[in-house]
């Protein structure tokens, strides 16, 4: 996986040592990745702080894992995932500084032509 992030963005960095402790092999760079998003496609009401490229999709922003590697072993005719912005409890944002907050998200599947569906919800009852 390669990974598009801020050099001073703390968050991206607990999200690649996630995906690491998980057993993805990241090469990061630290160049930002408003261009990079901009590039492979992904949408920007779809935005987040780190963009990823594995297997031929975007991963925009705190994917978790399962739904990376359910993405890889179902192969959709899609553009990738996104967890759009960054919210509380998902991957890389789940440090002790947020006292155990968890906030529902949806991991979203993005197709080709800018539509999306969810993939997968968190935390919602």
């Amino acid at each position: 996986m390669q990974v598009w992030k801020d050099p001073n963005c703390g968050c991206c960095k607990d999200w690649v040592s996630y995906l690491q402790r998980d057993g993805f092999q990241v090469q990061v760079f630290e160049t930002g990745n408003t261009a990079m998003r901009q590039r492979l496609g992904m949408p920007q009401k779809f935005a987040s702080c780190h963009t990823a490229l594995i297997g031929g999709y975007v991963i925009e922003g705190h994917v978790n894992a399962p739904e990376i590697r359910r993405l890889l072993a179902e192969k959709p005719q899609a553009l990738g995932l996104s967890v759009p912005g960054m919210p509380i409890g998902s991957p890389g944002m789940d440090g002790p500084e947020y006292g155990g907050r968890k906030d529902p998200y949806d991991v979203v599947l993005v197709q080709r032509n800018g539509s999306s569906r969810v993939y997968q919800s968190y935390f919602r009852t």
